[in-house]
């Protein structure tokens, strides 16, 4: 029987696995979506909603409970992967994410399947998303 147990065990140990959806989490932020196995997508909405209600509040307690959660990180640039930006992943969930989601109360995330499996063992590829914030440079292009 399955009482009181919750969560995927993603055939990690707990601290592997802590360390996966920190890593997941922050590219998640970074990015605005990422591509992984339909499991860990999962795992990772259940991880970082709670995350970005928090953020939402922008008090100092939540600020340093995010950090605790998310062991934060240095971004790179897009163009340039050995350069370090000035800001770090929970700069950006305070200043641009969490000011996005203000009016909703939940959600933030989107999982959508693709066709796609990987070559090994046929685990479902899906992009996860933060609801609002999709790439829009080729809408923008299209506009104009």
């Amino acid at each position: 029987m399955r009482h009181l147990v919750v969560g995927r065990r993603l055939s990690r140990t707990p601290a592997h696995r802590k360390a996966l959806l920190r890593n997941l989490a922050q590219s998640l932020i970074e990015h605005g979506e990422i591509r992984t196995t339909l499991p860990k997508a999962k795992e990772l909405v259940r991880f970082i909603e709670p995350i970005i209600t928090l953020a939402k509040k922008n008090t100092l307690a939540s600020r340093r409970l995010v950090i605790s959660r998310l062991h934060d990180r240095l971004m790179t640039d897009a163009k340039d992967q050995n350069m370090l930006l000035d800001d770090s992943v929970v700069q950006k969930l305070f200043k641009e994410i969490a000011p996005h989601f203000a009016n909703r109360s939940g959600g933030y995330t989107r999982i959508i399947k693709t066709a796609e499996w990987r070559i090994g063992d046929a685990g479902d590829i899906v992009i996860i998303q933060l609801v609002g914030l999709e790439k829009s440079s080729g809408s923008a292009a299209a506009a104009e």
